[in-house]
């Protein structure tokens, strides 16, 4: 008869066992992690696309009548220093006469109307201490260069009411970049804005 408390050991402890297998599975893991990084990472923005978050603006550059196209998240955009003719001729429009009576800036209560006041850089956030000038802010306009029909980049000073006008459908964008005449069905969108000095603004 054999005796069972006579089985022949297999020689090892069982914690060194547990810690092998441990060690193993983590080693696995580790491993495993180093060859699906690199497939994880291809999916992370660009470095160029990471710098393009985010776009400034020395506005102290830009002269009085004076339109300059910056690119922000891959889209071109205007930041026109408007006259105060212009200011005048885009505060005098009746909201209502407005093919599109959405101010459409991310900066402002959804829905807001279309008035130039809502649509100028008045609505742009100021970080904490900054203190900038209204009139300066008043006299900015930022928006999206594409016009909202096709995506065609508009003509700046032309057009039937002194703005952007898109010579290839015929779209009329007055001097607060809303749409007053032709295909496109809104106004060209107001981006995210922060002034971050006096005369520097962050889009993004």
């Amino acid at each position: 008869m054999t005796d069972v408390n006579n089985t022949p050991d297999s020689g090892q402890d069982p914690s060194r066992r547990d810690f092998i297998h441990i060690a193993a599975v983590g080693a696995t893991a580790v491993g495993g992690a180093f060859v699906i990084w690199p497939f994880i990472d291809q999916m992370n923005p660009a470095a160029d696309t990471l710098a393009e978050a985010s776009t400034e603006v020395n506005l102290a550059d830009i002269d009085e009548g004076v339109t300059v196209t910056v690119m922000f998240r891959s889209k071109p955009h205007f930041v026109r220093r408007r006259t105060q003719a212009e200011i005048d001729e885009a505060r005098g429009v009746d909201v209502s006469s407005l093919p599109d009576r959405d101010a459409r800036n991310v900066n402002i209560e959804a829905g807001a109307p279309a008035t130039d006041e809502n649509r100028s850089a008045l609505t742009a956030m100021v970080d904490d201490g900054v203190e900038v000038d209204d009139a300066l802010r008043a006299a900015f306009l930022v928006s999206g260069a594409n016009c909202t029909h096709l995506g065609c980049v508009p003509t700046g000073e032309a057009g039937a009411y002194d703005g952007w006008f898109c010579p290839c459908h015929g779209s009329h964008y007055d001097t607060s970049a809303r749409i007053r005449r032709g295909p496109a069905p809104e106004n060209l969108p107001i981006p995210p804005m922060t002034f971050i000095s006096a005369t520097t603004v962050r889009l993004g």
